[in-house]
């Protein structure tokens, strides 16, 4: 026992003696900072095209209505618009003398605007006389009764862009019952559609399938800044732009509304237009006729953006501010730093105009790339809120950047030595 105890307080003496004495500090070394990613930069939804949607509702609001269809017994049985029938149809335009005969290469086109239908001269006027097609429309009687009868399904058809076809064959089956009758009358509306071949449903669906949009918006582009049936003139910077009051209401709400009788407009042929450049509502009239834009740098597409957001064209402005982000997306950081391009001014637009999803994205634009825009004299131009949300929200963070110089001293510091192995 007394050996035990010996033992225990040698022991307990060679502990405290380990402990007391001073261990040896060595040198930690000094790990480089992680960099962290950047945040993700808000997503930007875009909105589906409702171009068909525009057109088809255009047939029933029956604003700005310039043609009359009646039957040989002179009733009423439809209206239309001579701007979308002309754009789906040489018949059509030759009825309405947009083209003459001698630009008709096929004669079955002739024939058809001949035989089927009949214009009244005594409605038909010259655009030049600066009245308003909406208070003079144009008289057309269909000379064949069962494609009379069938008129208003096939409106519906042209005006939503022609690719229901078998919903267009159903409606004329149930109204004739001889199949040889619904066959003439399909072969009718190929002919005005030129669409080729022989009357065959899956043939007319696979071939309009192959062209859902080109009945009307392709073929509209012809008619833009035209004064071809062109019923209103926009008096911009000293120039006159040509257009089309059907496309305009079908389209934009706003001039729906400034059409309607309700404002000086609607009974104006010269319409004037103003804090608007007329490349901007060239453009702006180019979206209306066509659903596409393609602007020509990022200030242009922030100028389109304020003329959309003026006449509450949603598609639109969404379809700029789309433009201008890829574009300052896809800018290398050279050029980001170097040009003249104004990110803050963007920004001010942005808000000021209810662009509520770009001025955010450009907020966290400018925190992803803070070192460049920090440098730059409009940095002091952002406001208390948006410094803040910029340094929240800075890109490297400001800890980062207070963690890098902490190790760069270390690196050039003395007491960190190379050890030779």
């Amino acid at each position: 026992m007394l050996e035990y105890f010996m033992i225990q307080s040698l022991n307990q003496k060679s502990i405290e003696k380990m402990k007391k004495r001073k261990k040896p500090q060595k040198c930690h070394e000094i790990k480089p900072p992680q960099l962290e990613q950047p945040e993700k930069m808000p997503i930007l939804k875009g909105e589906a095209s409702h171009y068909d949607s525009d057109l088809h509702n255009l047939l029933f609001c029956c604003q700005c209505v310039d043609v009359i269809f009646y039957s040989e017994d002179l009733k009423e049985i439809a209206e239309a618009h001579r701007i979308v029938l002309c754009s789906v149809s040489n018949v059509f335009m030759l009825l309405f003398n947009v083209k003459s005969p001698d630009d008709i290469q096929d004669p079955s086109v002739i024939r058809m605007a001949q035989t089927l239908f009949a214009v009244d001269q005594e409605a038909v006027y010259p655009v030049s006389n600066q009245r308003s097609s909406c208070n003079s429309p144009v008289r057309v009687i269909v000379k064949d009764s069962f494609f009379c009868s069938c008129l208003s399904d096939i409106l519906h058809f042209i005006y939503s862009a022609a690719y229901q076809w078998e919903l267009l064959e159903g409606h004329i089956k149930k109204k004739v019952k001889d199949s040889s009758i619904v066959e003439d009358i399909l072969e009718k509306v190929k002919c005005i559609l030129e669409i080729p071949g022989k009357v065959n449903s899956q043939n007319c669906r696979l071939y309009v399938s192959k062209r859902p949009l080109q009945l009307c918006n392709s073929s509209l582009r012809l008619f833009f800044n035209t004064t071809v049936l062109a019923d209103v003139m926009f008096k911009i910077q000293g120039a006159v732009v040509p257009a089309h009051r059907a496309v305009l209401v079908a389209r934009c709400e706003v001039m729906a509304a400034m059409f309607s009788g309700n404002y000086i407009e609607s009974n104006s042929f010269l319409v004037p237009v103003f804090g608007i450049s007329k490349d901007t509502f060239l453009s702006f009239l180019e979206y209306l006729y066509t659903d596409s834009c393609c602007p020509a740098s990022i200030l242009q597409a922030m100028s389109l953006l304020i003329c959309a957001e003026m006449y509450q064209v949603t598609r639109l402005q969404h379809i700029c501010e789309l433009y201008i982000i890829t574009q300052l997306q896809s800018m290398p950081s050279r050029e980001l730093a170097s040009t003249s391009l104004s990110v803050v001014n963007l920004l001010r637009k942005a808000k000021f105009h209810n662009s509520d999803c770009l001025s955010n994205w450009l907020l966290h634009f400018i925190a992803s790339n803070y070192l460049i825009f920090s440098q730059k004299p409009e940095f002091e131009d952002l406001s208390v809120e948006e410094r803040n949300f910029v340094e929240m929200h800075r890109w490297p963070s400001s800890m980062y950047l207070k963690q890098l110089s902490e190790y760069r001293n270390y690196i050039h510091s003395r007491k960190c030595h190379c050890v030779v192995m």
